[in-house]
């Protein structure tokens, strides 16, 4: 169960800020909250949550920008709030590094579902009962171990993020074979977005960057590949 859970809750409008708290807190999270950008980042680094929702309009420091801050010192999960559904500022927010995002006005219930979805995807797998053999697969200079989560390129460790290990999994788990935008949504996010793949593109585009532009390949019309 996620209850007690600790998330950062940084609104400035004060209704949406209250009633958001108040959904969260009866679903029993724990959540601080601030009201611009810069007093946000001071409550990040002072209580660590386990989860950020940011409003990407904030005074001070926007969203965006406190995202792309949070992610430089923490792997922990990112959730952008936006009265605006212009994919430029969606893909701006998931280039800075949030992981998700939803619009306003948003029910509580979708807010909480895509929180849980955060935290599973963020969640430690539970160690098997007897250690299993560590297996390495290869993919040219990139090196990739499903059981530690771990991955290399030309022997140097990549910082992936939870998202990211996520998406080479189901990549290194069927070399050369095209997985759509909507399959991956489905198992790296793991509930419907409803048809919006840009999501999906900004991830692999941030994945690429760390492992070779050329070893995640782009099928037209389908999806991505990775080539063995």
């Amino acid at each position: 169960m996620d209850a007690g859970r600790d998330i950062l809750l940084v609104e400035d409008d004060e209704l949406i800020r209250e009633a958001t708290r108040l959904t969260l807190e009866q679903r029993g999270y724990r959540v601080r909250t601030a009201a611009d950008g810069l007093t946000g980042l001071a409550l990040f680094r002072e209580r660590h949550p386990d989860v950020a929702v940011l409003d990407i309009m904030l005074p001070g420091l926007n969203g965006v920008s406190l995202a792309g801050r949070i992610r430089e010192e923490s792997g922990v999960p990112v959730l952008l709030i936006s009265a605006r559904n212009d994919p430029v500022d969606v893909v701006m927010g998931l280039e800075a590094g949030a992981d998700d995002y939803v619009t306003k006005p948003f029910d509580g219930p979708v807010l909480v579902a895509r929180i849980r979805s955060l935290l599973r995807r963020a969640a430690p797998a539970a160690p098997a009962e007897q250690p299993a053999r560590s297996t390495r697969l290869r993919f040219g200079d990139l090196e990739f171990c499903p059981e530690s989560l771990t991955a290399t390129r030309d022997g140097k460790p990549l910082a992936l993020t939870t998202t990211e290990l996520k998406l080479l999994s189901e990549f290194a788990a069927a070399p050369g074979t095209v997985l759509s935008r909507d399959l991956l949504l489905e198992r790296v996010w793991d509930y419907a977005w409803s048809g919006d793949t840009r999501v999906v593109d900004v991830h692999v585009q941030r994945l690429r960057a760390k492992v070779g532009r050329e070893r995640i390949e782009t099928v037209r019309g389908f999806g991505y590949k990775l080539r063995p």
